[in-house]
């Protein structure tokens, strides 16, 4: 409470400072025409003048101007643009409902100041959901982490999977929000498909770089997903019905124009269509599901209050029986699974009309399992054998947040945040149950609780007509086993509008992290261990500079050529032979401690208005690791350096019926340890000696995939159906290399590919 006081005296004492008696405030709510979906992101500004402001993560805007007639913009990508003409000398609440643009023709921008090259903020990129739903999809499912996949400086993991790893960080730098609660795991079916349902979406925001201080405890990226509101007007669906899985989001009114719901679910169904076919003594399947859900009412003119949710669960499983009446009868069972949960509850408050505030409290769960039991029937007498590995991370959390716009010149946001971790580093059961013995152990280490505390404040002033900043300050405070570690983190980025299309921009942040991810899964296995710093393992630490150009041009294409230089200390791996399985040995034990970096430059090109849209991406990079008791201390590539990185994607609107899209990637190959010679072992057979770490490539990654939609719309009533080809050319990437002996008795290597050319069949409807 202590720290909230401080951050409304510092707020109160800076607005003494920027306001003045002669202005008026203009605020309000901007949502959707038709379904009061509130609007992130969109733009409020002055036309002929550098002035403006955007809504924030709940459709609410301020702005303050000289008491005088004016006229205020508002803009949204996709949508039509609204013109409000302000009298008055009071303050006025303005709130704005924007139509979708159902055009298809180019649209000239005849004003920028909404455009990439006028924001403060550099490595980030909003992608419209309607663009990730219309590029070609993995076996028809719409997919959000395989379209970040497709930006300069965001590398894809292996074939097939949507693992991000970004400028040159791993998989645990990633900070994931769904409806800013953090996501541990991401991925379904093994890595090839993310938990987002594209049809429950309604922003995604991706951030490499420049982070703002509002964001904290990761090194890499933040990726920001907001789920649907839900129509508050009329109950409106949307679904699909694809080759591997089904989904169906419903949407509407609780009390018309003031509450709503949102519920969206997703099931594949390979376990059921298979159950039929399976008859002999092995039976098994896998599937996974996704549940989203959300409500939201209007307390009344300035209190919000948002509930929303989202259960996910992967389970593979398997099945042997010999059960033919004999002597011994045998039952062999197996499972594997793992998902995410996440529950939240958001109060929003404007205080005034240049103060808001947003209460959010919430819970988050993963949790990962595989076991294996074998039971015998003797005659006289059962045996049971039990395996079982199990870990996890909960989070439950309290923040409170504040948007203050004093002025034009300054948006002031401040917040603390309280979140109480509870790490599950692993524990193994072993069961037995016979006539010689009869035990159950578990061996493991304990759950290990921390309290993480948060702050920060920044502020996005306008200088002068050509110039912004975002200056701000993030501390942590971390305490774990009676030990207490801190930090403050400067963030600061600047834009100079050199002209009304093109600005020069400018970044340094430091991000620090206090958790660890352990893994050792090169398939997509989710073997994560979250675990946090201790005595024994310090904070990882992370310093970026970044410099780049941003430009619009009249048509709406936006680029961006941006360069980075990135430090990464403290980073962790698993030691040479060490497994998430030996839990005897503590895990603090089995890592080693050492530093990476990365840079590299990006080429970004998009755009999204007009009957073709679509984007293009290049990044040329270096990443490289050091740790001082593996590869005998030498510096070696990353697994995920990419130096070349190219990837192009469009989505062309043939007829108001006809839709079709493509895209291409085009990647050097994954750095990998190959074994350079051999030698006859002691007891015989061959031993393998292996080369420097990471000291050879795989071949060229490339791909191309294309779809074609067909739709139909009737008064209440659109259906669809897509077909895609997923490698449309049938390509044979490497998923792995491996040793072999050939005919001749030489030893050889092959690469294992993994998916050929897959076609795809989807119906899609909405009504």
């Amino acid at each position: 409470m202590t720290k909230i006081k401080f951050i409304l005296f510092l707020i109160a004492t800076v607005s003494c400072f920027v306001t003045g008696a002669q202005n008026i405030t203009v605020s309000g709510y901007i949502s959707e025409a038709g379904s009061g979906e509130r609007l992130i992101g969109a733009t409020v500004f002055v036309p002929g003048k550098n002035i403006g402001t955007t809504t924030n993560a709940y459709g609410f805007y301020s702005i303050t101007l000289p008491a005088d007639t004016f006229t205020l913009r508002y803009s949204y990508i996709g949508y039509q643009p609204v013109i409000k003409n302000i009298t008055g000398k009071g303050n006025q609440q303005v709130n704005v409902e924007m139509k979708q643009d159902k055009g298809l023709e180019e649209v000239v921008i005849t004003s920028q100041k909404d455009a990439i090259q006028s924001r403060t903020q550099m490595s980030s990129i909003d992608l419209p959901i309607q663009t990730i739903k219309s590029l070609p999809a993995f076996l028809g499912e719409v997919d959000v982490m395989r379209a970040i996949q497709l930006l300069p400086g965001v590398q894809g993991g292996n074939e097939g999977s949507t693992g991000i790893y970004v400028r040159g960080g791993g998989p645990d730098q990633n900070l994931i929000l769904l409806d800013g609660v953090p996501v541990y795991n991401a991925s379904h079916l093994f890595g090839f498909f993310s938990v987002f349902n594209a049809d429950a979406i309604r922003s995604v925001e991706v951030i490499k770089g420049g982070f703002p201080a509002r964001y904290g405890g990761r090194l890499s990226s933040v990726v920001d997903i907001n789920m649907k509101e839900g129509n508050k007007e009329k109950l409106h669906g949307e679904g699909g019905i694809g080759l591997i899985a089904s989904r169906l989001t419903l949407e509407g009114p609780i009390q018309k124009g003031k509450s709503s719901f949102m519920i969206s679910g997703r099931r594949t169904y390979y376990d059921l269509i298979a159950k039929p076919f399976m008859r002999g003594a092995v039976k098994g399947g896998y599937y996974f599901y996704d549940l989203n859900g959300k409500a939201n009412f209007q307390l009344g003119k300035k209190d919000h209050l948002y509930i929303s949710g989202y259960f996910g669960n992967d389970k593979f499983y398997a099945r042997q029986s010999n059960n033919s009446g004999g002597l011994l009868n045998t039952d062999f069972r197996t499972n594997l699974q793992w998902g995410n949960a996440t529950a939240v509850g958001r109060w929003n408050h404007e205080f005034t009309p240049k103060l808001f505030g947003n209460l959010t409290t919430y819970y988050s769960r993963y949790r990962f399992m595989v076991s294996a039991q074998t039971k015998n029937q003797l005659v006289g007498s059962n045996e049971e054998y039990l395996l079982k590995y199990s870990s996890g991370i909960n989070d439950k959390a309290v923040k409170y947040d504040f948007d203050y716009l004093p002025g034009a010149n300054h948006y002031i946001k401040a917040g603390v945040g309280f979140i109480a971790h509870t790490y599950k580093p692993g524990a193994q059961q072993t069961k037995i149950r016979s006539i010689l013995a009869n035990q159950d152990t578990t061996i493991g280490v304990d759950d290990i609780h921390a309290n993480e505390i948060d702050a920060y404040i920044e502020d996005d002033i306008r200088i002068s007509s050509r110039f912004k900043a975002n200056i701000g300050l993030h501390w942590t405070g971390f305490s774990v086993r009676n030990q207490f570690y801190h930090s403050i983190q400067p963030r600061v980025a600047a834009r100079y509008l050199i002209t009304d299309e093109l600005s020069a921009k400018a970044s340094f942040v430091q991000m620090n992290q206090f958790i660890h991810l352990l893994t050792n899964s090169s398939i997509g296995l989710p073997t994560d261990l979250w675990v946090p710093v201790t005595d024994k393992v310090p904070v990882q630490k992370s310093y970026q500079y970044a410099a780049g150009m941003a430009y619009t041009h009249r048509t709406g294409i936006e680029v961006s050529v941006e360069g980075y230089y990135k430090t990464m200390d403290n980073i962790i791996e698993y030691k040479e032979g060490a497994s998430f399985f030996n839990t005897a040995t503590n895990w603090e034990d089995k890592i080693e401690i050492g530093k990476g970096w990365s840079y590299g430059g990006e080429l970004f090109v998009q755009k999204k208005k007009g009957r073709f849209t679509g984007l293009m991406g290049y990044t040329l990079s270096w990443t490289n690791r050091q740790f001082d008791n593996l590869n005998m201390g030498k510096v070696y590539p990353y697994r995920y350096d990419r130096r070349h990185d190219f990837k192009i994607a469009g989505i062309y609107s043939l007829t108001d019926r006809i839709e079709l899209s493509a895209e291409w990637l085009y990647g050097t190959g994954n750095a990998i340890t190959l074994p350079v010679a051999y030698h006859q072992g002691l007891e015989g057979g061959e031993v393998l000696v292996y080369g420097e770490r990471n000291a050879f490539r795989m071949p060229a990654y490339h791909r191309g995939d294309v779809s074609i939609k067909f739709s139909k719309q009737k008064k209440n009533w659109e259906r669809a159906w897509v077909v895609g080809v997923y490698n449309v050319y049938n390509r044979r990437n490497p998923f792995y290399v491996y040793s072999s002996t050939n005919s001749s008795g030489n030893n050889v290597f092959k690469q294992m590919s993994l998916f050929p050319i897959i076609p795809s069949i989807t119906y899609q409807f909405k009504f």
